[in-house]
């Protein structure tokens, strides 16, 4: 009796979905738990697994469908891979993998997995196996990967800059055009890059967005971080970066002007008693924002290994719904890019966004003389709608004494 193989059960937020790809033709061998199909919703792509060994009878729905939830979109004779399959081909790839991804461990594993050990050079005979006969499930290496990390890991990924939506790409590679001149190449949006665009004409439509700046002089943080940044990654195996200070004023901030964490609804303003901070990334789909869930409660480690986990989710592609969903207010930081001053867009329907820029050397008047101080330029964009000039102002201005006099935000004074 053959197996469907249906589109998962959306989120209510969720229509439908693109099938993107197919990883196998109607007629190949499958294993049980290899991602047969890519589908890819307005916020994360979806994997669906297969429910048993057997054969890909039949494609039902082509790449390029819209489908929607439990809809039948294949169908799997079941089958042992050893009377259908070849499981020679099968153990000789497995064969062909790294030394040390194949050392100590001599279950079968299936192309997906093997994909996965090579993509992440895992070492086998550390990942435990669930799977029938002691085999490596695809679930068995995810849940190894999301074993805390190494510091070696978190420093790697630390070290790398903070993606930001000003260098939002698409995940489709961009087309090498022919070389005649005047040449052109239309490409589809991907669902993601449609929705970002939808929202973003949204924000500017149907909200008042005005956008005001400041300064801050960073050279305390600089200092703080400087001192201690080897002792926060040996007590905390984290590095300690910019945008954990950012977070803790903006959450303080918040606080003392709550109509910048509040959203409209029709002819509603909804007040939040929590503070959930999204944090806008660029992943190899475009432009998404992990929202950091109950930012107030979190120490400076809390936040920057959150935030560290958000990059590499994001790197992955293994951001979820429940990653994405939410939040009060967004920071988003072009500054690693080289941005000066940029003026973000709402997320709506959040009411206020704060854009970071870079750091740059410049002469400043203290005290009527001239000093270099590293400065860095802020922007605070607001839905004038239910906030008031001087309260975004005042906002601004409370973020700016937080950063320059961190150690309030130690002493939460």
């Amino acid at each position: 009796m053959s197996i469907e193989v249906v589109v998962p059960s959306l989120p209510e937020s969720v229509a439908d979905a693109t099938l993107v790809t197919w990883h196998k033709k109607a007629g190949d061998t499958i294993l049980k738990d290899e991602n047969l199909v890519d589908l890819e919703t307005d916020k994360v792509v979806l994997e669906v697994p297969a429910l048993a060994d057997g054969v890909l009878a039949e494609i039902i729905e082509p790449e390029g469908s819209v489908v929607l939830s439990n809809q039948l979109i294949g169908r799997i004779e079941p089958g042992a891979v050893t009377a259908i399959g070849s499981p020679e081909v099968i153990e000789t790839k497995v064969a062909d993998l790294p030394a040390e991804a194949n050392s100590g461990s001599t279950a079968r594993l299936s192309p997906a997995v093997r994909k996965l050990v090579s993509e992440h050079d895992l070492d086998t005979s550390k990942i435990i196996a669930t799977g029938k006969g002691g085999r490596i499930t695809k679930a068995d290496v995810l849940h190894h990967l999301k074993a805390p990390p190494s510091r070696e890991a978190v420093l790697a990924i630390s070290s790398t800059p903070a993606p930001s939506p000003t260098t939002a790409t698409s995940a489709a590679p961009i087309p090498t055009l022919p070389s005649s001149d005047r040449a052109e190449q239309r490409v589809p949006m991907t669902r993601l890059r449609a929705k970002v665009a939808e929202r973003l004409i949204q924000a500017q439509q149907n909200t008042a967005m005005l956008t005001t700046f400041n300064e801050v002089n960073m050279q305390p943080i600089m200092d703080i971080r400087s001192k201690y940044k080897d002792a926060f990654v040996k007590t905390h195996d984290a590095k300690l970066g910019f945008m954990s200070f950012f977070v803790k004023a903006v959450v303080e901030s918040l606080k003392l002007f709550p109509a910048v964490n509040a959203s409209v609804d029709e002819q509603d303003i909804i007040y939040h008693g929590y503070y959930d901070i999204g944090i806008a990334v660029s992943s190899p789909r475009g432009l998404v924002v992990p929202v950091l869930r109950d930012a107030d409660l979190k120490n400076f480690a809390a936040i920057e290994s959150g935030i560290t986990e958000f990059g590499m989710k994001a790197r992955d592609g293994n951001l979820g719904l429940d990653d994405l969903t939410g939040g009060t207010f967004t920071i988003t930081n072009g500054g690693v890019f080289g941005s000066m001053m940029s003026t973000p867009i709402l997320n709506p329907p959040q009411s206020a966004i704060l854009g970071m820029h870079a750091i740059n050397q410049r002469v400043m008047v203290e005290d009527g003389e001239m000093v270099i101080r590293p400065m860095m330029y802020l922007a605070l964009s607001y839905d004038h709608r239910i906030i008031d000039g001087k309260e975004a102002v005042s906002f601004l201005v409370t973020v700016k004494d937080f950063l320059e006099d961190p150690a309030r935000l130690l002493l939460n004074v």
